[in-house]
């Protein structure tokens, strides 16, 4: 899974960076040609690829239809969890203190 999610970042950016020095525009999907699998990349907000793999029994416009419903979800999960970052509670200054005691009862340090 390592090794084709880099491979899959790599292809994506490459493209990427392609369309913009070629005709000035980001792309927003890309599919390299397989033997019998493809896949589909899609930009999901400024920093999440959403990989769809698909056979010949799928068409590619019905990838690219749910890709893009899929990624605008995404999309807006993704800004809300940013939001709620920003809300997050903050750990009191004890907390360490407290976990380590915590710790050293259960384990009879």
């Amino acid at each position: 899974m390592d090794t084709i999610s880099a491979l899959v970042a790599g292809s994506f950016a490459a493209t990427k960076q392609m369309a913009k020095n070629s005709w000035g525009g980001g792309v927003l999907d890309h599919v390299p040609p397989g033997r019998k699998d493809n896949i589909q990349l899609s930009l999901v907000g400024e920093r999440t690829i959403l990989a769809i793999i698909f056979d010949d029994r799928t068409t590619l416009g019905m990838v690219r239809l749910y890709a893009s419903q899929v990624s605008s979800k995404l999309a807006a999960l993704f800004d809300e969890i940013n939001v709620r970052k920003g809300e997050a509670e903050t750990i009191s200054k004890d907390f360490g203190q407290a976990a380590k005691s915590k710790l050293d009862d259960v384990f009879g340090s």
